[in-house]
């Protein structure tokens, strides 16, 4: 074949298939929905082939993501020939053909539709389902639960199924979430039953609350979490072992298809602690556990899950006075004891808390020796005396007796102030009992124990009267201390009457007298002017009878006194 006539068979087969184009283009409708390929997209426009003489073009805007050269793009064939004799394609269009479409086959086949929540309004809610068609929701059919809070509905993206497309020949579209979740929650809960058996174990989220316990949303169906089944312990406050909206991993122990109850438990992921507490603890052992709950009485400790101990108030400080047990301590603190002691049918367990430190008290009789002086602050004063801190927690008791060796003082806090420093002297300790006695007086000599020495029994002692009462006189003598001398001890004659002679003395006159008594156990000193002088007339009479000479013997003491007296 020559190339004249391999042209003429080109230019027949261009004409043959434009023919056939025509033909086809001519047998498209106006307003039909027909596939074209993208050839060009600009910053407005995107250019469509759909194989006729001309290329349609659609403003980008009508997309959703700028579509790629040579993608298959549905559209409406709006024109033929539009003022410039371009065809005129709408992709608008052909996305709201397709959208009837799908909306009409489920509407019929009962199949789901997606929609977005756009709006709450009365009765219920707006529902867009793309390209500009909105439907409405009752507030009743969008959950399986009563809505309190219609907002926060707003923004969600579902399945749904429409119960109504039309209403009066107008477009009027119903739509129900609830039926969905109901079909799926039925089929969630079968499932689950069948596939589930006792102890398996499950996740799930805390949905709710109530006295006895917690709800656990299982996926749209619930399991109770019963209080008893929290903790092998005792449990008081459910929001205690679990919190609203949290994971959790739990046990089945229950299962009743027939009523669809699912009881789930925490504590049968371990077995109950006390079957092996002897096991793992005894008397003595030091536990760490956490601070649970304070009372006036006492700490309780949770050394395990499911094993809670007391410490008493008493076992909380060697030292320190404590009124309650928050001064040392706060709930969920991590704190060390010592097991003192357990029941484990009562499943109690004795803690304390001052046993694992040292005891301070082992080391204060060498610490503070008797005889040890101090200075230190008085911290309390009683009516029986006053506390002095040693050391922080570390107290001694200095008694109103031990104030002063010579005066009876009734009110200690007229020689003793609260807040100032003291000299004081370590007068006894007492490990055991945890007391140490401080005395004031001990700081210098006992001025009885001076005066017993310097003034035995039947010695003559000076001093100033300084009380006059109606059995005696009180005399004052050496080191402030104060002797009686009886009223019937100031005379030496029988026949004196005793309240005539106490008559004749004054307070702050001079007053000799001879020591009956001196007891500085007891603080007791007796004296006697008639002792003293019945001693002197003993001393004379035998002064007499040494300087006799030989003479006449027959001199006596009615002579002796005979002489005096003239």
């Amino acid at each position: 074949m020559g190339k004249t006539d391999a042209a003429a068979a080109e230019n027949n087969s261009q004409t043959q298939l434009q023919e056939e184009y025509l033909k086809a283009m001519d047998q498209l409708e106006e307003g039909q929905l027909v596939d074209g390929h993208v050839i060009q997209v600009d910053s407005e426009f995107v250019f469509i082939d759909i194989g006729y003489k001309s290329e349609g073009k659609i403003p980008l805007a009508e997309f959703k993501e700028a579509p790629v050269i040579g993608e298959i793009v549905s559209v409406v064939l709006v024109k033929r020939e539009g003022k410039h004799g371009e065809i005129v394609v709408s992709k608008k269009k052909a996305d709201a053909k397709v959208m009837w479409k799908e909306l009409r086959d489920a509407f019929q086949d009962h199949k789901t539709i997606k929609g977005k929540v756009v709006k709450s309004i009365k009765g219920g809610f707006e529902v867009d389902l793309g390209i500009e068609v909105r439907a409405f929701i009752p507030i009743s059919k969008m959950d399986l639960h009563r809505i309190e809070e219609p907002e926060e509905y707003v923004g969600l993206e579902s399945d749904f199924y429409i119960e109504r497309l039309y209403n009066d020949k107008k477009v009027n579209i119903v739509l129900s979430r609830r039926e969905l979740l109901e079909e799926r929650l039925s089929a969630a809960k079968k499932e689950f039953f069948e596939k589930t058996s006792i102890n398996d174990e499950v996740t799930g989220v805390v949905k709710s609350f109530t006295s006895f316990g917690a709800f656990i949303d299982l996926g749209g169906f619930d399991g109770l979490l019963h209080i008893n089944d929290m903790s092998w312990g005792h449990v008081n406050r459910p929001k205690d072992y679990v919190k609203k909206g949290q994971g959790i991993k739990l046990k089945v122990i229950r299962l009743e298809p027939e009523d669809e109850k699912i009881n789930l438990s925490l504590k049968h992921f371990t077995e109950d602690p006390w079957s092996s507490f002897e096991d793992r603890y005894q008397v003595e052992d030091v536990v760490k556990g956490k601070v649970t709950k304070l009372t006036e009485f006492g700490a309780f400790i949770e050394i395990e899950e499911g094993i809670e101990g007391l410490a008493h108030i008493s076992e909380l400080s060697w030292v320190k006075r404590i009124k309650h047990p928050k001064e040392l301590m706060n709930i969920g603190d991590e704190v060390e004891a010592m097991i003192l002691g357990y029941d484990i049918h009562d499943g109690r367990i004795s803690l304390g808390m001052k046993q694992v430190l040292p005891n301070p008290w082992d080391e204060m009789e060498a610490k503070y020796p008797v005889g040890m002086k101090l200075k230190r602050e008085i911290k309390k004063v009683t009516n029986a005396g006053a506390f002095i801190e040693l050391e922080e927690g570390i107290d001694g008791f200095l008694h109103v007796d031990d104030l002063s060796w010579t005066k009876k003082i009734k009110n200690p806090s007229s020689m003793l102030t609260e807040g100032e420093e003291i000299d004081v002297t370590v007068t006894n300790v007492d490990v055991e009992a945890h007391r140490i006695r401080l005395g004031v007086k001990q700081l210098s000599e006992d001025p009885w124990a001076e005066l017993l020495r310097i003034y035995p029994k039947g010695s003559v002692i000076e001093g100033e009267v300084s009380n006059i009462t109606d059995f005696g006189l009180f005399v004052k003598v050496q080191g402030d201390i104060e002797g009686l001398v009886h009223k019937n001890n100031l005379s030496e004659d029988r026949d004196a009457d005793p309240d005539e002679m106490l008559g004749k003395y004054k307070v702050g006159e001079k007053i000799s007298a001879s020591v009956i008594e001196l007891q500085p156990g007891k603080q007791k000193l007796s004296l006697s002017v008639k002792e003293m002088k019945l001693r002197e007339q003993k001393k004379e009479i035998s002064k007499y009878i040494h300087e006799d000479d030989g003479g006449d013997s027959t001199f006596t003491l009615a002579d002796m006194l005979k002489d005096k007296e003239s």
